[in-house]
């Protein structure tokens, strides 16, 4: 089977530590937020090509980033955007991508901003058990916080209903962006023929369900959707099991370094003291309380007290 990472979101309410650079490749702890899923793919067998799905703005970017990890499997597939306007909608996307590379085989799809505690191959066992496509599902624990996803709803493992971001949710166990799917199941261009919503995943599995099963794989461990500088914290803060890591390239003298602190290769602190703080390469911090703030790349800031300050960037 094949693999489909996606990749090709702006992130804008992580800007300006994602204008030019992509969330996917944001680092949480020694790695990236994509990274855990592709090494996952590059070592399962059942894996032929795994196809990194991005835009044209970051294309560069994430090509130099396969380089340098020396990923045999992972292909670049750039879809002809430069910005958020003129995306296709996910699903849009995922249709054009298969049509561009010729896939006919069973499809892996997941959002590269996905960070699970699961191994994706424990969710491809389940999907060829299943023999049907299937998705992952999480209980959010907050009919609030599911209003944002797409809500399943189960009669055992089969998925009866599923809603699109509902106002009213019935229950808090969403669809996560983790989808696979039989070679006779990739049917987006008659789902896109129909006039349907090319926009939202969740839409697609909403129409497969009425046409065919689809089986949901529940799990209890963490997941984070990294979308807002609040659950990019969260991930940080999570992989640190609250403590700190300070790059050895960094510079880091005279000052009190709390819980969750990152230290970046390059950056420079001195006379400070921080607390839940990301420090990106090449920022210098002298003379600062800094508390819950992300310092973006080449920021200098000196004789300032920070908190909730979530994105310092000039």
């Amino acid at each position: 089977m094949d693999a489909i990472v996606l990749a090709g979101g702006y992130a804008t309410r992580l800007w300006p530590i994602t204008r030019r650079r992509p969330k996917m490749l944001l680092p949480v702890g020694e790695t990236t937020v994509i990274d855990g899923v592709l090494q996952s793919l590059e070592a399962d067998d059942r894996i032929e090509t795994t196809y990194l799905s991005t835009n044209e703005a970051f294309a560069d970017e994430f090509e130099a980033h396969i380089d340098e990890m020396g990923y045999e499997k992972v292909q670049l597939s750039v879809e002809s955007t430069a910005d958020e306007d003129e995306k296709f909608g996910v699903v849009g996307a995922l249709a054009q991508l298969i049509d561009r590379e010729g896939i006919d085989d069973d499809l892996f799809v997941i959002g590269g901003d996905n960070l699970i505690g699961f191994d994706p191959s424990e969710f491809l066992d389940f999907f060829e058990e299943r023999d049907g496509p299937a998705l992952a599902a999480y209980d959010v624990g907050s009919r609030e916080k599911a209003k944002s996803y797409g809500l399943v709803e189960l009669d055992g493992e089969r998925v009866v209903d599923f809603q699109e971001k509902p106002d009213n949710p019935k229950s808090t166990l969403v669809s996560i962006a983790c989808y696979a799917f039989p070679a006779d199941s990739l049917r987006f261009e008659e789902y896109l023929s129909g006039d349907n919503n090319p926009d939202e995943p969740g839409w697609y599995i909403d129409w497969l369900q009425q046409q065919e099963p689809v089986s949901a794989f529940t799990f209890d461990d963490v997941w984070f959707d990294i979308g807002t500088p609040e659950s990019y914290f969260e991930t940080v803060e999570w992989k640190l099991d609250g403590g700190s890591l300070i790059h050895p390239d960094a510079t880091v003298e005279n000052s009190e370094i709390g819980d969750t602190v990152h230290v970046m290769a390059g950056a420079e602190v001195t006379d400070s003291s921080l607390d839940r703080a990301i420090v990106f390469p090449d920022a210098e911090v002298h003379d600062c309380d800094i508390d819950e703030t992300i310092l973006g790349e080449d920021v200098h800031v000196e004789g300032y007290n920070m908190s909730g300050s979530l994105i310092i960037n000039r």
